[in-house]
């Protein structure tokens, strides 16, 4: 059994993240939430309310001021971090020096950069819907930060950096409408990605989703009826092929056709398991929605 001794006390009043939006009651929880989260942090986590809430809620007044001049003095927040995840002693060095790379990788992206980074991570955690409404607003303040271009190298204007910036939330904000199973919506926004940048990847995507959308007859239509795209409807049919091979071999696919075994053997059990096994795919889709 491993035994973890907590540093300091534990919180009566947590302190919410900000950014990040979560609770934490304990010193550990905040070195996790750090670690986890380690790249959507920003300078906002160095703070008094911070501060204060070290000192007073955990009763760790040496760190607080220990903290006091990165905070009062602009230091850096990787500096600020790793002061904590190593006081603390949560994490071993290697993982502390790793959150370090993070947190560096981090500091070298514009604000806006940042930002997708942040809604990007939403996609991964299948939190489409709250990622969709946040590529919206990203998408809202681009069009209306145009003439700021000076402020945001590379991001702003019509330049060959900005196109791929919005080709690159087109397509994210694709795949978070292909995680909805919406392949019309997701299709659109693969369309304009290419519209932006032009990329053989971005048009496979496209493809991919109105295959998904059309029935076979009809996106055999579609295909014939855009010949310019027919050396990518070839080469979506042969990834569309390695990927079907690739699926046979996973471990869901072989307990999938394992249960045509189980439903000669035992109906019962075969609908019973198809119970659980459907709530569990409902339980899913209704998180991966809210």
């Amino acid at each position: 059994m491993r035994v973890s001794v907590c540093v300091g006390k534990y919180a009566k009043i947590p302190y919410c993240i900000p950014g990040l939006e979560i609770n934490v009651h304990s010193m550990e929880e905040l070195c996790y939430c750090m670690r986890e989260h380690a790249f959507l942090l920003d300078l906002s986590l160095m703070n008094d309310s911070l501060l204060d809430w070290i000192e007073k809620e955990c009763g760790l007044r040496e760190l607080a001021k220990a903290l006091h001049p990165l905070v009062h003095r602009q230091g850096s927040l990787s500096a600020f971090v790793l002061a904590i995840l190593r006081y603390v002693g949560f994490y071993s060095e290697a993982v502390v020096q790793e959150t370090e790379q993070v947190l560096r990788q981090g500091a070298g992206l514009t604000g806006l950069e940042k930002r997708k980074s942040q809604v990007d991570y939403l996609v991964q955690k299948k939190r489409y819907r709250q990622a969709l409404r946040e590529y919206d607003e990203l998408l809202r303040n681009l069009e209306t930060e145009q003439a700021s271009a000076a402020s945001e190298p590379g991001i702003g204007g019509n330049s060959p950096g900005a196109r791929e910036f919005l080709a690159k939330i087109w397509h994210n904000k694709g795949v978070a409408y292909a995680g909805l199973m919406l392949y019309a919506r997701a299709a659109e926004c693969f369309r304009q990605a290419y519209e932006w940048n032009g990329s053989d990847g971005y048009c496979t995507d496209f493809l991919a989703a109105k295959r998904m959308e059309l029935s076979e007859e009809e996106y055999v239509a579609f295909a014939a009826a855009h010949s310019e795209w027919h050396f990518h409807t070839l080469e979506l049919e042969k990834k569309l092929e390695h990927t079907l091979k690739e699926w046979e071999q996973q471990p869901d696919y072989l307990r999938l056709y394992n249960r045509i075994e189980l439903k000669n053997r035992n109906i019962r059990q075969f609908y019973e398991d198809n119970e659980r096994i459907t709530q569990a795919l409902k339980d899913s889709y209704r998180a991966n929605c809210s």
